[in-house]
């Protein structure tokens, strides 16, 4: 007698085999991947010279099977957290071989290694080089880039020679054109922006999301700024490593076929040095310290830059290592003093004793006296009212009104009811300030800075501008330039905020009118040359004041006229003109006290964010002034812009 099996138990027999192996192959890759992570990462801290390593995958073995406690584990286990990824030493990053790259064969070997480092941190340390055409140009512009240089956070470097793969008309490889960019990929050096300007300029690589140390360092007030902000000074004075920075390098035949050992240190250290000061100033420690986490996100990575992305730096005396090219002109007109160097192709370069840059700071009038003398004004009861300058108090003193109380310190009672007494002892006007840098504590230097710069302030009301000294503080020179330069980003967010642009062509206050111009240069020509003009030439010109002063063609024009046309005002005022800093008042203004307030406010914020003073005045506050404010006029006092 036959027996039959239910046709249920056939398929749940098979589905049920069929899932198990499913399930039994995925703790297995799980497995093997956790496996591969770890002896990749080992094998990253070790830092290894570029040599390709064994990517042959491993063949699968079907008898490998797993246990069904091994099943079960497998699928109550949760997702492994990330690898870690141990950062290396500056001497580890230094100790990696670059490798240079002339073709797309070249460019794909390295790829793969380079991408999965860029998948752990994802950030590239980027510098370019080139050599001058015939020297020194009229002009002084540079010639094209001739090498990029790239450094993942291993110290792996590709040196690209970019000369190559257009003298040899090869496309550039579509996985540079991708990584260059890629906007989740920081790139980060010292003018690696304008070296991004300078790529597309010569040849169509867009370079996006850089990230210029030197707003780093000052951001995080770990540049010594009197030793200037040059890659060669921060790694001095962070990492303690000195750049060889010798013209016979720095000028050296950047397009040769075949770079010399020493050219492919030169140019691998800067790129190497970048990607270094990024993780040094952003905290982040290296061998002997924490790991960092593998996988570490653009976000977080961007999030300590906010600000900072794509934008080239102004600062004064930037110390930028590099030649100066047509986008950046100096001022100062070289003289014919050069020299020659037969290791750079016989090449000739101006004579550096001439370009010398000052630091950060140079350039701005310390204070000849101290700020604050600390003389006391009481009201005739002796009640505290304000300090003030010596030379105010003693002004009390000549004109009879007031009484010397005290010598030390300098005290006087006035004789006559004031306008106003402070609300309460412990008022910021009553405190004694001490003549020093409020951000370091420099004693032996110092200037004013106005909080809330002059040119949103003049537009305030009255109410706002009287007695406004708690917004006016002492900085040293140096810390008064880098504060200057942080003020430029606001100054720049509020611009775009409120559509308020500085400096562009609808913002000008006063307009050339080139058809005046052009007018006016008539006359003077005719006034100038006389008789000296061919016929055909002098009817033009008079056919053009003509048409400008709407006179009929056979009309003569008379010498008056002509006068009165090489005297044309050829600047008109802009109707539509708006200063940057009324806009963002006006704006503001529309929400009454509380909007002024906010933006008094939010300068005061941004100070204490960038600056991280050290050394405030007792009793300074981001709302100083405000509940009084409030208190005595109202929040819906009419505002009167001035």
């Amino acid at each position: 007698m036959s027996h039959r099996i239910p046709l249920t138990a056939v398929v749940t027999t098979v589905l049920g085999v069929t899932l198990g192996g499913l399930l039994a192959w995925r703790v297995y890759r799980t497995k093997r991947r956790r496996l591969l992570s770890n002896q990749k990462a080992a094998e990253t801290v070790a830092l290894p010279c570029p040599a390709e390593k064994d990517l042959t995958p491993v063949a699968f073995d079907p008898s490998a099977e797993c246990t069904e406690e091994e099943v079960k584990a497998g699928e109550s286990k949760p997702t492994p957290a990330p690898p870690t990824v141990q950062l290396p030493s500056c001497e580890q990053v230094f100790g990696v071989n670059p490798v240079t790259v002339s073709s797309t064969e070249e460019w794909q070997q390295l790829w793969p290694l380079f991408q999965k480092e860029l998948s752990d941190f994802p950030v590239l340390g980027l510098d370019c080089e080139w050599v001058k055409t015939n020297g020194v140009s009229v002009k002084g512009k540079a010639s094209a880039v001739s090498l990029l240089q790239m450094a993942s956070y291993s110290g792996r470097c590709i040196l690209v020679q970019l000369l190559h793969f257009r003298n040899s008309q090869q496309p550039f490889p579509l996985s540079l054109i991708q990584v260059l960019r890629d906007p989740h990929i920081l790139k980060v050096g010292v003018g690696c922006y304008e070296d991004g300007k300078r790529l597309t300029r010569d040849y169509g690589l867009a370079l996006a999301c850089t990230v210029d140390l030197r707003f780093l360092a000052l951001r995080q007030k770990k540049a010594t700024v009197t030793n200037g902000l040059s890659l060669k000074s921060l790694a001095a004075d962070l990492l303690d490593v000195t750049l060889d920075k010798s013209l016979e390098l720095r000028c050296s035949n950047w397009e040769a076929d075949h770079l010399t050992p020493q050219q492919m240190c030169y140019a691998a250290r800067d790129a190497q040095v970048s990607i270094a000061l990024f993780f040094c100033l952003l905290g982040h420690q290296s061998e002997g310290g924490p790991a960092s986490p593998s996988g570490s996100s653009y976000a977080e990575l961007v999030s300590r830059c906010q600000g900072l992305v794509d934008v080239p730096f102004r600062g004064r005396g930037d110390g930028e290592d590099k030649p100066v090219d047509g986008e950046r002109r100096r001022k100062t007109i070289w003289k014919a003093t050069t020299y020659t160097y037969p290791e750079s192709g016989d090449q000739q370069v101006p004579d550096p004793r001439r370009n010398k840059r000052k630091p950060l700071g140079v350039g701005y009038s310390a204070r000849k006296s101290p700020l604050y003398d600390n003389c006391f004004l009481h009201a005739p009861d002796g009640q505290p009212l304000c300090t003030c300058d010596k030379k105010k108090a003693k002004w009390y003193l000549d004109k009879g009104i007031g009484v010397l109380v005290s010598e030390n310190p300098f005290i006087v009672r006035l004789l006559f009811e004031p306008s106003g007494r402070p609300d309460s002892q412990q008022d910021y006007y009553l405190t004694a300030k001490e003549n020093l840098c409020v951000v370091c504590g420099k004693a032996d230097s110092y200037i004013r800075k106005n909080i809330v710069p002059h040119e949103y302030r003049r537009h305030f009301p009255t109410e706002m501008k009287d007695h406004n000294s708690h917004d006016i503080l002492l900085l040293c020179t140096s810390c008064h330039a880098a504060s200057n330069v942080h003020d430029g980003f606001l100054k720049q967010l509020l611009a775009d905020e409120f559509s308020a642009p500085q400096g562009c062509e609808e913002g000008l206050r006063l307009h050339e009118d080139t058809d005046r111009r052009k007018v006016r240069s008539a006359a003077r020509a005719l006034l100038s040359a006389g008789d000296g003009l061919p016929a055909s030439r002098r009817l033009e010109l008079e056919e053009m004041i003509k048409n400008y002063q709407n006179m009929n063609h056979d009309e003569p024009l008379t010498l008056e006229t002509v006068n009165q046309a090489a005297s044309l005002e050829t600047r008109i005022f802009n109707e539509a003109y708006i200063p940057h800093g009324l806009k963002v008042v006006r704006t503001h203004a529309e929400r009454g006290l509380k909007g002024l307030m906010e933006l008094e406010r939010r300068w005061r914020q941004h100070f204490l964010s960038s600056m991280r003073p050290k050394h405030l005045p007792p009793l300074w506050s981001v709302d100083h002034n405000h509940s009084k404010f409030l208190r005595k006029y109202g929040a819906d006092i009419p505002i009167k812009l001035n």
